[in-house]
């Protein structure tokens, strides 16, 4: 008995021992929960956890684009973290991800906490030091219950750039004393803010499409884990009460029972835990689970419970006064935080039988009962399918490449309409029995079923409209012979080249017409089909001679060298054209090489900014001065032949209007999109007007005034709904193209927009309207019933000639979130083939 007793006071005495020596986020971080943590301060703390505690391993996954480390941290029991891998490979077994099974290790759930995607929503990151402190706290006897059957990765910070931007702003202009009132500087935040990552890009939108590095990385591995709970730690107006699930309609049709009844069991959980406290919340009410790029519904799609979880704090600094007249600490945020995560895990550790097999249900069971309508896609061969089947590996999404000719017939995303076809060899397939089988079908299925209008995103997203890529939607999946790749035979240049040819059909075009700028090589365009024996160059295919570049040296080398990125190259060994297009002929137009100011600052979109720029220097990889609109004035315009406006108000003097203008006549080109066309809506010597005539604009008015009248006898409480019939959250349209325009070029025969707004403009008079959305036109995803009759023949993109100069108008952004890889082309279009 002495013995016993006596370990127990051993024991007892190493446990306070740590204790003693494991330092909470308090007693670590002077300033915790009085001022924003440095990201630095954030690793150190981690690291400390990490050295003294054997609950927890690092994993470095990645780096940002400012080179701050992107870190997951693994925490679980001892046992559990010595097994990590084979935990892994039995959890991808078990869905058919993995051939490698241990049987001696149990089944174990992996719930993954993700915190700040949004870098100004810091809170979260904040809340993820005292998360990781309780789960390893050697006195809190009750998670650790909780790790005995569960592996939690915690993701302290998404977003270390924004993050990092956002804290050393708020540390610079905070003073010795708290300001709660909204006055304060604290409470304003400078552009860009916080939000958004390196390129002011919203991470949180980005999950599916992975344009960025931070989600490319990050999706790499939580595809190599596959996590069967997935939270989402975020903020919103200081003024909001807690969110937490039940999420709110629309809820797409593929979420299961066992997601909807998991969001249950944590309503019900955490709704107890937070009126224990007396903290407000709400539930079901503004965020859904629809858009597949969310980090709420990617996880869905691929077979776990994704939530989002938001605390009232934008805006709120260090300190804030609500308007129920209390205020809102930095505490207070991350308290609520923690409670909520901590309440996930422990629900989730609670219920993990039911969890695993609902998960593993959902993964497989998809295959053989298929969700959707069809049980097969096919994407037509197209040089575009590069970039369709480097996004659908980033997923995981299996596919192959047909390798025989085979009769089917399907629906035809273009026609909106069911319709026989070939589908021939190195056509692309993507087949619904995979692992991946529900995630291809949101992205693939052509009709999403939209339960509620009231969504909180984008309503349509169909790949083949996206990438401009004829495709087709199977019912049934087809037997026949595949390969794994395309095999691209090796070019052998001969030594005599007259000029060599670059398609012009996707976005490695624009990043060899780049490369062939910047190293100042002459390029022509076709502006018409062009015959060269067995050579045939396409409208907007491009021409590199000999006679227009006659001091690079050893020719054949240097261009083949410089262009060997676009596989489908050719040349041509003589300037004579078969249809009489000849090569020195008035046919093929010498392109100018851009050179881009693109404008920054108050007032811009960051997000559009921000798509804009990343185009630039990672799509295309092209140099631009970027320019703060308030030092505009400063700037010689003879500079540049290339100016481009992203969505925003934009508040020029009509002194730096008229120089703008002159400077267009003069040969200038400017790219206008979104907000940016109200500098030149309705003014003098632009076409760019609402209205074709008076008539049709008196007739506007006057509906609009009978609008107005009606809506006196309407209730308030469907004003909501009623406003979104004259809205468009974001839907896929179809626009007729003028094929002849260099605009057009590569596009295809029709080009779909996604139109996120609902501004639009009647064909406009002495300017050639590019794309318009016809009268009868297709549209994919939700547009409300009275914009829907107003978008009947107005345009989406159009071309201003003006003196020697031109404005190019774009009404929709082609950039929109850098994923619409048709819009990619165009606005290439735009800046290299438009002259």
């Amino acid at each position: 008995m002495k013995k016993t007793i006596l370990s127990f006071c051993l024991m007892l005495a190493f446990v306070s021992n740590i204790s003693a020596q494991l330092q909470s986020p308090t007693e670590f971080l002077p300033a915790y929960g009085k001022q924003i943590t440095h990201y630095h301060q954030v690793e150190d703390y981690f690291k400390y956890l990490t050295d003294k505690s054997n609950l927890i391993k690092q994993q470095k996954y990645g780096l940002t684009p400012e080179l701050r480390d992107l870190n997951v941290f693994f925490i679980s029991s001892p046992e559990n973290l010595a097994n990590l891998e084979q935990i892994r490979n039995n959890n991808l077994a078990a869905i058919g991800l993995s051939n490698s099974k241990n049987q001696m290790i149990g089944d174990k759930l992996i719930v993954w906490l993700s915190f700040n995607v949004h870098g100004n929503e810091f809170a979260g990151t904040e809340s993820a030091m005292t998360v990781a402190y309780e789960l390893i706290n050697p006195t809190n006897i009750e998670t650790k219950k909780w790790l005995e059957n569960t592996i939690v990765i915690l993701d302290p910070c998404i977003n270390p750039d924004g993050y990092s931007r956002y804290g050393n702003w708020l540390r610079e202009i905070s003073g010795k004393k708290n300001h709660p009132e909204l006055s304060d500087r604290e409470h304003m935040e400078d552009w860009p803010g916080g939000r958004y990552n390196h390129y002011l890009f919203d991470l949180n939108r980005d999950w599916a499409w992975q344009t960025q590095p931070e989600s490319q990385q990050r999706i790499a591995l939580y595809n190599k884990w596959m996590p069967q709970v997935h939270t989402d730690v975020h903020e919103q107006g200081f003024d909001s009460p807690y969110f937490f699930p039940p999420s709110a309609e629309p809820i797409h049709e593929y979420i299961e029972k066992y997601q909807r009844d998991f969001h249950d069991v944590l309503g019900k959980n955490m709704s107890k835990k937070f009126d224990s406290n007396n903290w407000l919340y709400n539930t079901s009410e503004r965020f859904d689970l629809f858009y597949p790029s969310y980090g709420d519904t990617y996880p869905a799609y691929n077979g776990a419970v994704g939530m989002t979880l938001e605390q009232g704090g934008i805006g709120a600094g260090r300190e804030v006064m609500m308007s129920n007249g209390t205020t809102l600490s930095i505490k207070d945020r991350y308290t609520h935080h923690a409670a909520a995560v901590l309440t996930v895990v422990e629900s989730a550790a609670a219920q993990a039988d039911v969890l695993l097999k609902g998960f593993r249900g959902f993964m497989n069971n998809s295959r053989k009962t298929v969700k959707g309508y069809y049980k097969m896609y096919v994407m037509k061969n197209n040089p575009k399918l590069v970039q369709l089947a480097e996004l659908l590996k980033k997923n995981n999404i299996d596919f192959s490449y047909a390798d025989a000719n085979v009769k089917a017939s399907g629906f035809n995303y273009s026609t909106k309409s069911e319709k026989g076809f070939t589908i021939e060899t190195n056509d692309l397939i993507v087949k619904v029995d995979q692992p991946k089988a529900v995630f291809a079908q949101v992205l693939f299925e052509p009709n999403q079923k939209l339960n509620d209008s009231l969504s909180y995103d984008i309503t349509a997203w169909a790949l083949p409209l996206a990438y401009g890529i004829e495709g087709y939607a199977v019912k049934n999946s087809l037997d026949f012979k595949t390969k794994v790749a395309i095999e691209i035979k090796e070019k052998v240049v001969p030594q005599n080249v007259y000029a060599f040819h670059i398609p012009w059909n996707n976005r490695i075009s624009a990043q060899v017409l780049s490369l062939l700028h910047q190293n100042n090589i002459k390029v022509r365009s076709a502006m018409k089909k062009a015959v060269f024996g067995d050579v045939i160059i396409e409208a907007g295919g491009l021409l590199v001679s000999k006679a227009d570049n006659p001091k690079v040296v050893d020719f054949e080398k240097t261009i083949s060298k410089l262009i060997k990125v676009k596989d489908d190259y050719n040349y041509i060994t003589s300037g004579f054209s078969s249809n009489a297009r000849d090569a020195g002929g008035e046919n093929f137009n010498l392109l100018k090489a851009p050179k881009v100011l693109l404008l920054s600052g108050r007032g811009i979109s960051s997000t559009e900014f921000g798509a804009t720029w990343f185009y630039l220097q990672e799509t295309v990889d092209y140099p631009v001065s970027v320019v703060e609109i308030n030092n505009l004035k400063r700037i010689n315009l003879s500079d540049f032949n290339t100016i481009i406006l992203a969505d925003g108000d934009y508040d020029l003097s009509d002194d730096q209007q008229k120089k703008m203008e002159d400077w267009i006549k003069n040969g200038g080109k400017v790219i206008a999109m979104n907000g940016a066309l109200s500098l030149f809506e309705g003014k003098d010597g632009y076409a760019l007007k609402v209205y074709a005539t008076d008539d049709d604009k008196t007739a506007a008015e006057k509906e609009s005034d009978l609008e107005v009248l009606k809506e006196r006898f309407l209730d308030f409480q469907n004003a909501e709904r009623r406003e979104i019939s004259k809205s468009i959250p974001g839907a896929i349209i179809e626009n007729q193209l003028n094929k002849s325009h260099p605009l057009s070029f590569g596009l295809g025969d029709i080009y779909y927009s996604l139109k996120t707004d609902g501004t639009y403009f009647s064909l406009l008079k002495d300017a050639i309207n590019v794309a318009y959305i016809p009268k009868d036109y297709k549209s994919y995803g939700f547009i409300g019933h009275e914009i829907k009759k107003k978008l009947k023949n107005t345009v989406s993109f159009a071309v201003d000639s003006k003196g020697k100069g031109c404005v190019i108008y774009m009404v929709d952004n082609p950039l929109f979130r850098g994923f619409w890889e048709n819009g990619n082309l165009l606005f290439s279009n735009a800046l290299f083939l438009v002259n």
